[in-house]
């Protein structure tokens, strides 16, 4: 991977000319698509949009599986000038047509079963609807690289929160380049990779795959999958080198048996989309023992923020690094002041990675993106701690921490112990409120109930008398929202009305 060039930033629909125009730059089920080939179809579908009386600057959805077109639409809208949303397909038709109202999408683009599953009033009078196999992109015209500026809009994100409906997330041309250079320069990406892009390409990390993997020149290969055995065999028919994931997937992909030569095939993994507790790290690095396995810390609204360099994992298993090319990192008291050494403070993201804003939500964007040292900054709302050795450890989200008996508590102190015991899958703690303590804590996991007596005694153990939860709720599984993430808010109401 070449060397960074500073802060310039291309338009976003120039990553297609970044590799060999002979050497494959998709590779799918139906072959592969070369570098050459990648840019001019992004070039018919740039044209065919436009040709669709679309203007300068319209929003244009899309709501598709891995497919092509998915691949290509993020780059042929930038080219075309208009700025593109893409909506997570594992969405139903209540939350798309959300999406479709708030971003005011002029075109939607999906599959005829996707379609079919909108309601009357889903799609705006204003915005039109294209089946994917309508689009041809072997006929008609071809437009060329574009010519866009670093600072103007080039796609809309919308986060899946718990509570409250998605909110907007306003990237540019320049926070979409400079994302995809840096993370592909600290992974050390090259030409020869192949990325096997697991995770949705409507999520920041699943878009990013396809970004920082072009910058080096090498190749993706979008998949869907059904079982974590499915992955296995991609890896091995497609001669994998890179794979993200969260730690949801992860943790599926460690209990299936990987023969060692296919694991021995990985040379890069990467986290992101929540921190990996300690025991998930010990069984990534026995299993993949030759594979540089990649810790990150993230937020929609400034993309990535951090990354553990290999090297140290070992070591510190516990840490999520140090800022990455292009990011500034800030630990940062509640009155303003930069915390000390092993001060608990909120992470503070500053420089080019940070988002616009939330699309036509100003409040929202007040709340969030501040003005720090000349520039803006996102405020996280996660609690870290920067060690002497200038590594950061998560702590817990702001409105997260519980109070209990007179202290502060991080969930994830007590989900880690939860789930180094071997009696859990999945952990999730919250307080809520009581009389005599301030808040309680409860505790819900994925597991099986008949080991209740070896959990508690862990935690006993393990952790303080004022962290032990006062219920622990048993469950096959915990649900996840749209991303894989744990529905915190959700699994925590659920139970508190056991």
């Amino acid at each position: 991977m070449e060397q960074l060039p500073g802060d310039m930033a291309l338009p976003i629909d120039h990553l297609a000319l970044r590799g060999a125009p002979g050497h494959a730059a998709l590779i799918d089920r139906a072959g592969q698509v070369s570098y050459a080939k990648l840019d001019e179809s992004i070039g018919r579908l740039a044209w065919l949009l436009r040709a669709r009386g679309l203007e300068k600057g319209d929003r244009v959805a899309s709501w598709l599986a891995k497919t092509r077109i998915a691949c290509l639409m993020p780059l042929a809208a930038a080219r075309a000038g208009l700025i593109h949303v893409p909506v997570n397909p594992l969405l139903k038709h209540a939350q798309v047509a959300h999406i479709l109202a708030d971003s005011g999408a002029a075109l939607l683009i999906a599959g005829a079963a996707r379609l079919a599953s909108l309601g009357e009033h889903d799609v705006p009078d204003e915005c039109t609807i294209m089946d994917e196999a309508a689009i041809n992109l072997e006929t008609g015209g071809v437009m060329t690289p574009s010519t866009a500026d670093a600072n103007e809009i080039a796609a809309i994100l919308y986060t899946s929160g718990s509570t409250g409906r998605p909110k907007g997330v306003v990237l540019s041309h320049g926070n979409l380049w400079l994302g995809a250079i840096s993370v592909a320069h600290y992974l050390r990406l090259e030409p020869a990779d192949r990325t096997l892009c697991l995770l949705p390409l409507s999520f920041d990390y699943g878009q990013n795959q396809l970004f920082s993997t072009w910058a080096a020149g090498g190749a993706v290969v979008p998949f869907d999958y059904l079982l974590p055995k499915d992955v296995i065999r991609a890896v091995e028919r497609f001669g994998i080198s890179v794979l993200a994931g969260v730690p949801p997937l992860w943790g599926q992909l460690v209990q299936v048996d990987w023969p060692g030569e296919t694991a021995a095939r990985l040379r890069v993994i990467t986290n992101s989309g929540g921190r990996l507790s300690v025991p998930l790290v010990r069984r990534l690095r026995g299993l993949f023992p030759e594979a540089a396995l990649h810790s990150m810390y993230g937020l929609t609204e400034a993309f990535r923020s951090t990354s553990l360099d290999p090297a140290l994992v070992d070591a510190h298993p516990d840490s999520i690094g140090s800022a990455i090319p292009f990011a500034e990192i800030a630990v940062v008291r509640p009155d303003g002041n930069i915390a000390d050494d092993d001060e608990a403070g909120e992470l503070v993201h500053a420089g080019p990675l940070v988002a616009q804003g939330y699309w036509r939500d100003a409040e929202r964007t007040a709340l969030r993106f501040r003005p720090w040292r000349g520039g803006v900054a996102v405020w996280s709302g996660d609690t870290v701690t920067r060690g002497a050795d200038g590594l950061l450890r998560f702590v817990g989200r702001v409105d997260e921490m519980i109070k209990t008996a007179g202290n502060r508590v991080s969930p994830s102190e007590i989900e880690e112990v939860a789930l180094a015991s071997g009696w859990t899958n999945d952990a999730v703690a919250w307080g809520v409120a009581d009389e005599a303590l301030g808040q309680a804590i409860l505790l819900a996991v994925a597991g099986t109930g008949d080991n209740d007596a070896g959990l508690r005694s862990f935690l006993k153990k393990e952790l303080p008398n004022f962290m032990q939860p006062q219920a622990i709720f048993w469950h096959d599984s915990l649900p996840r929202n749209s991303n894989g993430k744990l529905d915190r808010v959700r699994i925590a109401a659920e139970n508190s009305k056991s």
